[in-house]
């Protein structure tokens, strides 16, 4: 413990030698720090821990999909999550939102969505699975499809379920523009009830 210890003075005196260099690296730590707390909090990441299917519509592409959605049957026994992540595992579940979420996150920062979003090919094989989850002896007894590999649908070698239910639940391949007058929860704004009114109190002045 003793030479960790001097270890770790060694290094830190070696790239901080001065008081003033030391002071310089805590602000910019604390910076850094700082505005990771902000980009958590403005952009509600902590909300994404959820099953929640309001809060997809924090990114407000992804309005017209919630709005298809909340008027489908499925509305009334499966949430965005039951369809979109993995079940396998807690792990797995959250491993994936996380690596989806990012995705997503650069995708719609960047402003290269399309017009009319699709499932890439590993969302697909998680949706397929979770369709067999769900409806079970109806995709394994009585019909073909629960049988089916996901990667016989991703070579084209064999149909999914959304190949004949294609308007389940979002209402076929619809666009960012299909749903212009849709009712969807307004996201809760993040700033502060004392700032906003600090704002508004200094406005009236």
């Amino acid at each position: 413990m003793k030479k960790m210890k001097t270890r770790w003075q060694r290094l830190r005196d070696y790239f901080l030698p001065t008081y003033r260099a030391k002071i310089v690296a805590v602000l910019c730590a604390g910076t850094v720090v700082g505005l990771v707390v902000y980009l958590v909090y403005m952009s509600k990441a902590y909300s994404y821990l959820s099953d929640e299917p309001s809060v997809c519509i924090n990114c407000h592409v992804m309005e017209p999909y919630y709005a298809t959605w909340n008027h489908s049957s499925h509305a009334l026994h499966a949430t965005c999550n039951d369809c979109h992540v993995p079940h396998t595992s807690i792990f797995h579940k959250y491993f994936f939102k996380a690596k989806d979420g990012l995705r997503h996150s650069y995708v719609f920062t960047m402003r290269g969505e399309p017009q009319a979003m699709q499932a890439i090919p590993e969302s697909q094989a998680v949706i397929y699975q979770n369709c067999v989850r769900c409806h079970s002896q109806l995709s394994q007894e009585f019909v073909h499809s629960g049988r089916v590999c996901p990667v016989q649908i991703k070579e084209g070698s064999e149909q999914a379920c959304w190949d004949c239910h294609r308007d389940v639940p979002h209402g076929g391949k619809i666009g960012l523009s299909a749903t212009p007058a849709a009712r969807v929860p307004f996201p809760k704004s993040p700033v502060p009830d004392w700032l906003r009114k600090a704002v508004r109190k200094n406005d009236t002045k």
